[in-house]
């Protein structure tokens, strides 16, 4: 008998701590995994006592949905979900909706929504965002995807995403109109928690921990699609690098033996005033973070002709999700003052906020580059912050060397639009190759 609101696939500890979020929110939930044992392991542990009910097999779990169907799939990314999708769609019916939770590259959603609006399914990709805490008390939901299905998750989904101050819950569709102490987020949060925990013996977790850091994939594809649109989002790419670099951490082992750094660094400054300084430094290069992201998300709006409120995926950002943040709700009020804002640092309070931190910001990069210690976001950070604010770059040697070496041409800042070939060297002819921008 159909019983369920939705069913969810997948009881990984995301899946099962959504499951239980649903439930705590009146929301009658069927649990289904691929390895069925876990179903009954959930049910007799974890959700014991709530009205979760559990399926055997996918036909049963279909079985005890209500019309229209609601059925997420928590399931690792990339083929997995497209086999589930493959098994589902017999048993569905036209106006049944399948939501992938999972961390998808964007053109698979893309693909899945029209393959299977084709065959009467709407289909949602939807971010969750917050870790485990986030499932399981209020995560970050992004939904996109096909919009006939919104008004079928819209209650689930903001009953159980997170709030701020306000009650607004952390969720809305994207890519459509909405209408709707500077370093307080979630990593400075969970950053300070994890500093003074003490392992069993009463020494700090921490330093023992392996410092070679994995990754689940997004910040790859955020950065894969900077480089395709030509967006300079360094912050994203060097964070990514830099856990690559981490992960040579054999190699790392043997070079640290054989390469010499600076001499012996004494710090002599004032501790206190340092710490205020490194501070700055940080909320300087959180700004800068956000207006890459922002600059990426205007450049696929061009791309895709998408009207996107830059206001209102903000708002979406400020609980649940990892990147939430206290100045979310700034950067709101920025578009809602500006929809045409070019760049977020063009904006007087995040502009007057960078000038405030500038001093620090330098003094902190100068002393780490002094002492030899790696800081791949803040150099970065304030690398493309010198680099906007320039007029003028020494890119038009690039050109010159490139027009030099391969004949691509340059323009004339007196003359854009023209494109011109130089014979260097006064053997080299005169026929250019064609013009392309790296």
């Amino acid at each position: 008998m159909a019983q369920a609101d939705i069913a969810l696939i997948g009881l990984a500890v995301m899946g099962q701590n959504l499951i239980l979020n649903m439930n705590d929110h009146g929301f009658v939930v069927c649990a289904f995994n691929r390895t069925v044992s876990k179903v009954d392991d959930f049910l007799a542990n974890e959700a014991k006592g709530t009205k979760v009910v559990g399926a055997q097999s996918l036909k049963e779990m279909v079985s005890k949905l209500k019309k229209p169907r609601r059925i997420i799939l928590l399931v690792k990314a990339g083929q997995a979900v497209d086999d589930f999708i493959e098994k589902l769609v017999p048993l569905l019916d036209t106006g049944d909706i399948i939501i992938d939770g999972g961390n998808s590259e964007y053109r698979d959603t893309t693909r899945r929504c029209r393959d299977l609006k084709a065959k009467g399914i709407l289909f949602v990709g939807s971010g969750v965002s917050g870790g485990e805490e986030g499932a399981r008390y209020g995560p970050s939901l992004m939904p996109g995807g096909n919009k006939e299905a919104w008004p079928h998750i819209k209650t689930i989904f903001q009953s159980i995403a997170a709030k701020v101050g306000t009650g607004e819950p952390c969720c809305d569709w994207a890519f459509q109109d909405w209408n709707k102490t500077e370093l307080d987020s979630f990593l400075i949060e969970i950053t300070a928690n994890i500093l003074k925990f003490q392992d069993t013996d009463g020494k700090y977790l921490l330093p023992k921990i392996r410092d070679s850091a994995g990754q689940k994939g997004t910040g790859k594809w955020t950065a894969i699609s900077a480089l395709e649109y030509g967006v300079p989002v360094t912050l994203i790419g060097e964070a990514v690098f830099a856990r690559c670099l981490s992960s040579l951490k054999d190699e790392r082992i043997q070079a640290s033996k054989k390469l010499k750094g600076p001499q012996k660094f004494q710090f002599d400054g004032d501790k206190k005033s340092f710490l205020e300084d490194i501070r700055k430094a940080l909320y300087a290069s959180k700004i800068i973070s956000y207006a890459q992201g922002f600059m990426l998300l205007r450049q696929a709006a061009t791309e895709f002709g998408w009207t996107l409120n830059y206001g209102g995926i903000a708002l979406m950002w400020r609980g649940g999700c990892i990147i939430r943040s206290v100045f979310l709700g700034k950067i709101k009020d920025a578009f809602d003052g500006n929809p045409e804002l070019q760049n977020l640092l063009l904006d007087d309070f995040f502009k007057s906020a960078v000038e405030n931190c500038q001093d620090s910001w330098r003094r902190a990069v100068s002393t780490g580059v002094q002492a030899g210690i790696p800081m791949p976001c803040f150099t970065t950070a304030l690398s493309f912050y010198d680099g906007y604010r320039h007029e003028m770059l020494p890119a038009n040697l690039i050109q010159a060397q490139r027009d030099y070496f391969g004949a691509h041409t340059y323009e004339l800042l007196a003359k854009p639009g023209q494109f011109i070939h130089t014979n260097w060297t006064g053997h080299g002819g005169s026929v250019s190759s064609s013009s392309y921008n790296a």
